[in-house]
């Protein structure tokens, strides 16, 4: 996750409450359990400190994303840096999975400011259509049910990424199966030529 509050969004989600003050020098994993789709889902969740893509902090990011199965993206609407940090870190996330369909959901908060708004709610859909990923606008501090529709779709993601996983290997384990019976096949009738 980057984003200045998003240990607001964590709690949020874990607890349903909104707490505002945090300190955003610390990373902090969250473990709980939560019902997706009626299934009971043991979830740790890595809520990172506020890190640039580049330099030396980069590093330290980058241990951060190999730890992920999916990654919520997180900017204010009222902080228009914030949100052109979501292509460099959706970018980076792309670079250490070396995958381009690593689950991901960006998440568009503090929609409760109008006034202070800086980035318009069609930018961030676009940018999310761009880099493929789920998108949603909300405040964290209004709205926990949006909290939860916002996890409850990542989640929902990783799991399908995972299944399209196993069953990619299931179906490369009977290709090596059919290989090694065909191998197998063609040994003995050699054998049975000579």
């Amino acid at each position: 996750m980057a984003a200045r509050h998003s240990n607001s969004l964590c709690v949020r989600f874990i607890t349903k409450r909104f707490i505002g003050e945090y300190d955003h020098k610390k990373e902090v994993t969250y473990r709980c359990r939560k019902t997706v789709d009626k299934e009971a889902i043991d979830l740790e969740i890595l809520d990172t400190v506020n890190k640039e893509c580049v330099g030396p902090a980069s590093t330290s990011l980058e241990s951060s994303i190999k730890w992920g199965d999916g990654f919520l993206i997180m900017y204010s609407v009222t902080d228009r840096s914030s949100f052109e940090a979501v292509s460099r870190l959706k970018r980076l996330i792309d670079h250490v999975k070396q995958t381009l369909g690593i689950p991901t959901v960006i998440v568009a908060n503090k929609s409760d400011m109008e006034n202070g708004r800086a980035v318009r709610t069609e930018e961030g859909q676009t940018l999310a259509r761009d880099l493929r990923c789920s998108f949603f606008e909300l405040s964290v501090a209004e709205n926990s049910r949006m909290v939860e529709v916002a996890f409850g779709k990542l989640i929902q993601e990783v799991r399908l990424e995972f299944q399209r996983h196993l069953l990619a290997m299931d179906k490369r384990s009977r290709v090596l199966q059919m290989r090694h019976a065909l191998k197998n096949k063609l040994t003995r009738s050699k054998t049975m030529q000579w």
